[in-house]
């Protein structure tokens, strides 16, 4: 053993009663940092035990409706009976450790590490819900979205659609006189409905299931001879959309007199002004549409608004960086130690500028738009102002760096010639910090500008916003041209980015 690691002896036995309480035993030893794991480890790992069990349905006391399975329980029981024993196994290892620290022998800690590795692993396992078999059988629902997402040009460039189209209205729930059925023109596309007022579906439940809707019996005649037939529902006061019926849209074919029927329930759609009250009685447009793409190929609308939406996002990016280095190049000579300790006083502006940086770069962008949205409302203003908070803290700290690194000989050689403080800032320090303040503004850019694309689905503008509208509306093709838009733009900053810091650094 290196003479470094010689501890004077302790008494055995009082190492030993010291390491009932974990910890203690190797402290006295002698020990601190591995005592000081112990004791933090072992009350650590007992109380998440405590709460995944808890957690698990052990001891639940509740409306039986919340209760947990019995194959819950019993995971929540072995999970927590495998985590106990290698608490036991620990505690027995503490013991002889502390004795053995206490005669200079001590017990390696690899076989401890690694069950305490273990343990955390199984706490996270479990508080992340990881479930592979599910990744594994559902992997296929996310394969059809990956190829959309992957090779979303078919909506990106569009031919011109030509439309066949009937509608009906429906009163939810039903009112005290139904809607009259349309009137049906010989030779144009017509549907008849039955009944024309019902209730809607219910909310969906956690476990899936959901109280149905009135069926509704639809005949359709005069369609283009065999082709789909799309479902749309149009709510009052709410844009349309198609219904789905497990998981897919519903939709049917006309046959070849251009004839058919079909069965479906009553969607679930948001009331008017988000009105609760189920009795309100209020008109849907049922429409039964086919589509027919004619005419040469031209960008769509959902392209447009993208190029759009991402052209604002470059800019959000670029305001905020500008905006952002102009407020932390001044500050970041307030949070620079070795401009700031010659007194109490400025040492504590260090301080104080430190520990604002600090405060501001721990709250993430997204937060950060959360709470400006409120202030000035939905848009890229609201977007701009949350990165520019983010931008000066993250700048200021390491521009403050980037001067804590300079070359001390300049200063004095400029100081020598009976220059100022702010003399000796211009002609001593800028000189020094000017490539990296350039190269890490630069590339702060770049990461605005992915970062714009996250805080847009906050509201604070960008395609962001648009990537998340599409999403939710499972339009997996437009959102890919969002996410090719961003992928190119992205690649390009980096590039271009690149090539200006070869000129300044």
């Amino acid at each position: 053993m290196a003479i470094a690691d010689q501890q004077p002896q302790r008494s055995p036995a009082l190492a030993f009663l010291l390491a009932l309480i974990p910890g203690l035993g190797q402290i006295y030893a002698g020990r601190r940092g591995r005592g000081l794991a112990v004791l933090l480890f072992v009350p650590t790992l007992l109380a998440l035990i405590s709460w995944r069990v808890t957690v698990g349905g052990v001891g639940f006391a509740g409306p039986a409706a919340q209760a947990p399975s019995e194959e819950q329980v019993r995971a929540a029981i072995g999970m927590g009976a495998f985590l106990v024993l290698i608490v036991v196994l620990v505690y027995v290892w503490s013991l002889l450790d502390a004795v053995g620290s206490a005669r200079n022998r001590p017990t390696s800690a690899r076989g401890v590490v690694i069950l305490g590795t273990i343990a955390f692993l199984i706490v996270g396992w479990d508080v992340t819900q990881i479930d592979v078999p599910k990744a594994i059988r559902d992997f296929s629902k996310l394969g059809i979205h990956l190829g959309e997402l992957a090779w979303p040009w078919p909506a990106a460039f569009v031919k011109d659609i030509a439309q066949t189209q009937a509608s009906v209205q429906i009163d939810v729930p039903c009112g005290p006189k139904p809607p009259e059925p349309p009137v049906e023109v010989p030779g144009s596309p017509y549907v008849a409905v039955t009944p024309l007022c019902g209730d809607m579906a219910g909310p969906r439940k956690l476990d899936g299931s959901r109280t149905p809707g009135t069926t509704l019996h639809i005949v359709g005649r005069n369609f283009r001879p065999n082709d789909v037939v799309q479902v749309w529902w149009e709510p009052p006061v709410s844009p349309e959309f198609r219904p789905r019926a497990g998981g897919d849209f519903v939709y049917t074919y006309a046959d070849a007199q251009g004839n058919f029927t079909l069965d479906m329930e009553i969607p679930n759609f948001s009331l008017p002004g988000g009105s609760s009250d189920p009795s309100a009685v209020t008109t849907s447009r049922l429409m039964l549409r086919q589509e027919r793409a004619e005419g040469a190929l031209h960008p769509s609308d959902n392209l447009m608004r993208a190029l759009n939406k991402m052209v604002e996002t470059i800019f959000l990016g670029l305001m905020a960086t500008f905006f952002g280095s102009i407020f932390a190049v001044p500050l970041s000579f307030l949070a620079a130690r070795n401009l700031m300790s010659g007194n109490a006083i400025s040492l504590l502006v260090y301080n104080v500028v430190r520990g604002v940086f600090n405060v501001i770069r721990s709250i993430d962008p997204l937060i950060w738009a959360i709470i400006v949205v409120i202030w000035v409302g939905l848009g890229p203003f609201g977007g701009t102002l949350a990165l520019s908070l983010h931008t000066i803290a993250s700048n200021g700290k390491l521009f403050s760096e980037a001067i804590e690194g300079i070359e001390p000989g300049q200063i004095e050689a400029v100081q020598a010639t009976g220059a100022n403080w702010l003399q000796v800032i211009v002609y001593a320090i800028i000189p020094q910090v000017l490539p990296p303040f350039i190269s890490f503004t630069i590339y702060r850019w770049d990461l605005n500008i992915r970062s714009s694309t996250i805080i847009g689905a906050v509201g604070g503008g960008g395609i962001g916003f648009l990537l998340i509208e599409w999403i939710r509306l499972s339009d997996y093709r437009s959102a890919g041209i969002a996410v090719w838009l961003i992928a190119i733009v992205v690649t390009v900053l980096d590039y271009a980015s690149t090539e200006i810091r070869k000129q300044f650094v």
